[in-house]
């Protein structure tokens, strides 16, 4: 049978940071790709009101 050591406190937050630490890296990275969306998606409809209303009074 195979015994693992006792971590150490150390090794034991380390473990513990390293996947917090890549949540808010990843975290970032979506709340970023999620503005984007809402920037083309506003852009989108502005335009897409401005065609409605060129077509409506031309």
């Amino acid at each position: 049978m195979h015994h693992n050591p006792p971590l150490t406190p150390r090794k034991a937050l380390t473990r513990l940071s390293r996947p917090v630490r890549w949540a808010v890296r990843r975290r970032r990275t979506a709340l970023t790709h999620l503005l984007r969306g809402a920037c083309y998606g506003a852009g989108t409809g502005a335009v897409s009101i401005l065609a409605v209303w060129a077509q409506q009074h031309l």
